[in-house]
This record gives C-alpha cells, structure tokens and sequence, in this order.
C-alpha cells in the first residue's frame, strides 16, 4: 500500500509538472485566462521622463482594454522592468522578459539605442518589440533588409527633416535656411541631413551649417556669425534643454527668422528655458494638445481625469502603441511571438490618437500623417497635419 501511494502521489506530480510545460509551450505569454505584455522602459537615468510618460500611457491603454473584457477575453497582465537609460540593461532584461517571463511582445524601450540592444534577442526568441518613440531610420529596416521581429509607431528620423523641409518651402515660402545641428546625436544629424536633401531639392538655399555638443549653454558665437547672414529659416534639430536657450539667445541678438525643428522640441521644458523668445517656432510632433480631433479631445480628457494633468505626444504614443498591440494580439491566428509579428504587419488604418496608423510591410515603419505645431507669444498657435 506504500509503495502504491507513494507511485499515485509521484504520478499526480508528474501530470502536474506535463500540464505546466503544455501551458507554457503552447501559448507564450498566454496562461489561463491572462496575456502577458513585456514593458521595458527608462524608468530613471538620463531620459527617464520619456520612459515614465510612455509607461503611464501604456498602462493607461491597458486599464482601458481590461476593463472592456480585455483581448478575447483574457486579461492583461503588464511585466514591467527599468532598464535604467542604459542600453546594456535592455539586453538583459528583455532575454528575461523572453524567456523567463514568456511574454508575447515587448513594448519599449522609448530611445533607438534601447531598441537596437534587443534586436538580437527578439530575432533569437522570435519575439516582437515595438517602441512609440524610437525614430533612428536604421532601427527597423537595415542593410538593405527589414528586422524582422522590430516595429515602432512614431516616423522616423529622415521622415520628420523631409517634413520639415516641404513646410518651410510651402508654407513658409522659405527660399534660404542655415542649419544648425547637435554634432554629438545621431538624431540631430539625421533630421538635418533629411532637411538639408529636401530643402535643396525644392529649390531652396542652404546658406551655412554650424554645431554645437549637447549641454553647451553658449551659443551667442555662432548665432553672431547667423545674425550677419542673410537667410529665411534656422533649422534647428536637437533636444529641449539646448533647444530652449538657442532660441532665447537667438531672439536677444535680434534674430527674428522662424526656427523650425522636430520632436526633441516637445516638453514643457521648452517654454520655460526659451522665455518670450518662444514666438515663430515650428516643430514636427506625433500629436497637439491643441488637436480638435474627437479622438484626441476624449484621450486628454481622460488623461487628466487620471493624473490631473496634461499628456504630452510620449503619453500619446505609449498609449496607442500598446493599443495596438492589443489590437494585433486580438487579430492574431494563435497567441505566439511569430502570429503577432504577423498580425503587427497587417495592420491597416488602425485609428490611433496619434493618427491613423497603416503599417508598411517592406519597413516596419507606420504609414501616418505628421502634426506640426507653431508657437506664438510662448502658447501653441498653429496645429497642422500632412
């Protein structure tokens, strides 16, 4: 009798041990009646505020898709890591998230180098990972191939300084710009580049282009050589924090020519360190607070209720990055890395707040519309989309 107890007890724990691996290797990141999400965002270091605002949007979506019965009827379940602003770290913890935590896909990191770290780790596990910030055009679609298992929803680099480019011909009527740009960021230096083809290609002048290294905070230099230029625009791709005192220094030595930029512009940094000078200022963005769109109007809407606060385009794009993953999750054939790459692929005119997002196939990069947005007297006074 012993010994048949001591074969049922062993049996029971083996067909126990069997149904855990079946569950596990049928369905990934699915278990019971859960879907689980990899998030691996900056939580602190450097570009902390990017990752936090990304997040928030992201588990705002997710609060929303569960509370309306979740995907097919299974709730989300969100695995979150801090990969501390640091490259390395995102490795490391998107291998765990793959092969520990099982999850379907990774949403994050929000910086392109974060993303470039996991490519191989996503191509090895047959994982999708998706950003809602990261626009190095080499992220998704490099060597004369696309990464696989890699998408975003934002534009990417090249895209916003083409933008950019057609604006200022056609809507500013700009026939001659300098440019200058942030030397030490491969962001920078795309954008420029994108605007500098394009500008020349619509018959514009490009009269000089000068630098400047991130955290320099004097640039009265070379905006002295500018101000004895004669041109229409300065564009000037970069970040906030030298973005805003290029601008205060620019306007204090008289020059009144618009300053155009890209994304790097949106915090609410900008206004405070540009000051007044805040005025004719020009930006490609993924989205305006000062939108109309119903869409957009019922996401701040509940945005504020939630943080008593104003979301800006990172909320924004982490919001709708995870919708439509869940969107993707939902059209998948089965709950496995390869079926929601696949369904990722076929996404058509998905209605996002960000715009309607098609998804290119030959690139992983989504087909949208771009917002523009204008400062006059330091407060949003044109809001575009083309």
């Amino acid at each position: 009798m012993k010994r048949m107890v001591t074969w049922v007890l062993a049996g029971a724990m083996g067909l126990s041990m069997l149904a855990g691996c079946s569950s596990g290797s049928t369905s990934g990141g699915s278990t019971g009646d859960t879907i689980k999400i990899g998030v691996n965002y900056e939580l602190s270091g450097a570009v902390a505020t990017y990752g936090e605002a990304s997040v928030q949007g992201i588990e705002m979506a997710i609060e929303e898709v569960n509370a309306a019965g979740g995907i097919n009827g299974k709730q989300v379940e969100l695995v979150k890591y801090d990969t501390k602003s640091e490259p390395a770290e995102a490795t490391t913890l998107a291998t765990k998230l793959m092969t520990q935590d099982k999850v379907l896909t990774v949403i994050g990191p929000a910086t392109s180098s974060g993303m470039k770290a996991q490519i191989p780790v996503a191509t090895k596990n047959s994982v999708p990972i998706i950003s809602g910030s990261a626009t190095a055009d080499d992220l998704t679609f490099a060597n004369g191939k696309v990464n696989e298992f890699v998408f975003r929803t934002c534009f990417n680099d090249s895209f916003q300084g083409t933008a950019m480019a057609n604006y200022a011909a056609k809507k500013l009527s700009a026939k001659s710009a300098v440019i200058l740009k942030d030397t030490s960021s491969d962001y920078a230096k795309g954008l420029a580049d994108a605007f500098d083809k394009t500008f020349k290609a619509n018959g514009g002048t490009i009269v000089d282009t000068q630098a400047y290294v991130a955290k320099q905070t004097d640039f009265n230099a070379v905006l002295t050589k500018f101000k004895g230029e004669q041109f229409d625009v300065i564009y000037l791709p970069g970040y906030y924090a030298e973005v805003g005192l290029i601008i205060a220094q620019a306007r204090k030595l008289g020059i009144t020519a618009p300053i155009l930029g890209g994304d790097g512009y949106d915090s609410p940094k900008l206004s405070e360190l540009a000051g007044a000078g805040l005025t004719d200022v020009y930006f490609t963005n993924h989205y305006s607070s000062a939108d109309k769109d119903p869409k957009v109007v019922a996401f701040i809407a509940a945005y504020k209720k939630k943080f008593n606060a104003e979301p800006n385009a990172f909320h924004a794009m982490g919001y709708d990055t995870m919708m439509m993953v869940a969107d993707a999750v939902k059209r998948a054939k089965d709950l496995t890395g390869a079926s929601i790459k696949d369904a990722l692929v076929s996404t058509k005119d998905f209605a996002a707040v960000t715009g309607t997002i098609s998804m290119d196939p030959a690139t992983h990069n989504p087909v949208k519309s771009v917002t523009f947005i204008g400062y006059k007297d330091g407060k949003i006074a044109v809001t575009e989309k083309a």
